[in-house]
């Protein structure tokens, strides 16, 4: 978004109360409900428990969004609304990602005070941090709801690297960290001689097999609980593939290399610094939200990756980005690249 007046300035710096309004709706469930039947301020107040006259602003709101209109004294859905909510994703997988804007907000609230703080803002502001293993082990239904939201946000990018790799000569993939297995059933749709290895943490692999459940490949794909970054990894892979990580070290490298066969290949899609200190520009607010716990994050550059892989042993075989095939691609997957490698010796 570019600002170039001040009516700009003056309507982003109200953004947060039409954001949060937003999310509200589609936590609460309103835009389903609208989608069953029009109903007027009453029935929307009461259904949801809002006071009356709060109810009513909230849905000026939404209605200045263009996400529901007025008609004959009720509020029905826009077709704005239909097209870019209800048609694109699940009630839960929008749930959980308005859920996860909300819980952003807080350590960003006072900015103007904590940005000067030197190290953790969240631990400064007394907030609750936990790291993706540390929530999806302590909270299964987490675990499980975040694991089938990125199984439907993943679905094109899944389809690209399903008709861009040439697997024909791989009979054992390892997905490690492929959360839902998305990618690896992509690819076991597309190559009936695959075998795919799921390593995961183990409620994710308890989504990720329900997910698998009663589909044609289901007796080809194992979800292997572990903590790669901690646990032994099993052995005996013709390709091993990290797609959407951005977990990376020599000495994860050195396990990685140690499970493959011989000539045996690893494969890298993810999306990297342009420079070193310089997010990429689709994750600029991610890698912001990071520095408020660490302030010395930083995401690598693919060549820094590449030095890594080197130095564990790997020969890089092809750094390119990867192409947009799919046409429901969103603009976020066209930043990704492909780092292809084998082991030396």
């Amino acid at each position: 978004m570019k600002l170039s007046t001040s009516e700009d300035i003056l309507e982003l710096l109200e953004a947060s109360v039409a954001s949060t309004a937003l999310g509200a709706a589609i936590e609460l469930g309103l835009f389903w409900m609208l989608d069953a039947h029009p109903m007027n301020v009453q029935e929307i107040s009461s259904a949801i428990g809002i006071p009356l006259r709060r109810c009513s602003y909230w849905l000026q709101i939404l209605q200045a969004l263009d996400l529901i209109e007025l008609d004959s004294a009720c509020y029905k859905l826009s077709s704005t609304a239909q097209m870019a909510i209800l048609k694109v994703y699940s009630q839960d997988t929008w749930a959980l990602l308005a859920a996860e804007s909300r819980e952003r907000m807080p350590v960003f609230i006072h900015l103007a005070h904590t940005i000067k703080h030197p190290g953790s803002v969240k631990e400064a502001s007394g907030l609750s941090f936990y790291s993706y293993y540390a929530l999806m082990e302590k909270d299964p239904e987490r675990a499980r709801r975040f694991t089938r939201m990125l199984f439907e946000l993943h679905q094109p990018l899944a389809q690209d690297i399903a008709k861009f790799l040439d697997l024909s000569n791989v009979k054992q993939l390892m997905d490690i960290g492929g959360g839902s297995g998305v990618i690896s059933m992509a690819l076991l749709q597309r190559y009936p001689d695959l075998h795919a290895t799921v390593v995961e943490i183990p409620n994710v692999c308890t989504a990720g097999r329900e997910l698998a459940a009663g589909q044609s490949i289901e007796n080809r794909i194992t979800f292997h609980p572990a903590n790669f970054l901690q646990d032994a990894l099993p052995r005996g892979f013709d390709l091993i593939l990290e797609c959407d990580v951005n977990i990376y070290g020599k000495e994860l490298f050195f396990k990685i290399k140690n499970s493959l066969n011989p000539n045996g290949r690893f494969i890298i899609i993810d999306q990297f610094a342009p420079e070193q200190g310089i997010a990429p520009p689709d994750r600029v607010h991610w890698a912001f939200e990071k520095s408020m716990i660490n302030p010395e994050f930083m995401f690598a550059t693919a060549q820094e990756i590449c030095t890594l892989l080197e130095d564990a042993g790997f020969q890089i075989l092809t750094l390119t980005p990867l192409p947009i095939i799919t046409d429901s691609r969103d603009g976020l997957q066209e930043k990704f690249f492909f780092i292809e490698t084998r082991g030396r010796g």
